[in-house]
């Protein structure tokens, strides 16, 4: 599965919307995503799984790309 997660890139900030960012990680469900993400120095904001259809508008995305460590 495909999962998609906002974050802030500091922990020590006020999260603001406008400096939101995502990436796109492929894990079993959000417990792993996490766990996968725990030593990254962000703040996880929301994790949200896609269905297919979002995935297919994510891919056509410029930007898009699956984050690997």
């Amino acid at each position: 599965m495909i999962f998609k997660v906002f974050y802030q890139e500091t922990l020590t900030e006020t999260p603001v919307r406008e400096k939101t960012q995502s990436l796109y990680i492929e894990a079993n469900d959000e417990v792993e995503v996490r766990q996968l993400l725990k030593e990254e120095a962000f703040h996880i904001e929301y994790v949200e799984q896609l269905s297919d259809k979002h995935l297919e508008y994510e891919k056509a995305q410029p930007d898009f790309s699956i984050w690997e460590k």
